[in-house]
């Protein structure tokens, strides 16, 4: 195997992240592992482990989160949530308008941010319409998974 495309493998595992990488071509094998002879062990639970500690606090029922007051200083209304892990922008490009204003009124399916996540620009729409009350997110910051970005009434 030529030694340009060796080096090449290499370069490829170091920046991907995955642990080991195995290529035969004709008889030639080569094995590129980020770990060398010992690689770490996965952690491993027995069959009578459980996977939460017992002194885990019990999580509460959807029913209970739902009936749970808002918070402090939180505007009443419908949240919109982030549907997945990413950067927040309230506009297309840095000097766009916004898509979206406090005391603005949506129509359910309107554009109200877009989340950058893998490179790609999603945009999220409003799930019901209304006047927004509350932009809760600042331009330019990580989101979670579920994190409410907006305020509905």
């Amino acid at each position: 195997m030529d030694l340009r495309k060796v080096k090449k493998l290499i370069d490829l595992v170091s920046e991907s992240g995955i642990a080991e990488l195995e290529i035969t071509e004709g008889e030639e094998t080569v094995r590129i592992s980020r770990y060398g002879q010992n690689p770490p062990q996965p952690m491993m639970y027995a069959q009578h482990q459980s996977f939460m500690p017992a002194a885990a606090p019990v999580a509460a029922s959807p029913a209970a989160i739902e009936a749970a007051p808002a918070v402090a200083g939180q505007p009443d209304g419908h949240p919109v949530k982030s549907p997945m892990v990413g950067t927040f922008y309230r506009a297309a490009s840095p000097g766009s308008k916004n898509f979206a204003e406090v005391g603005q009124s949506v129509s359910a399916g309107d554009t109200l941010c877009i989340i950058e996540a893998m490179k790609l620009l999603n945009e999220i729409e409003a799930d019901q319409g209304g006047v927004i009350k509350a932009i809760l997110v600042e331009n330019g910051q990580p989101v979670e998974y579920g994190e409410p970005l907006f305020i509905i009434g």
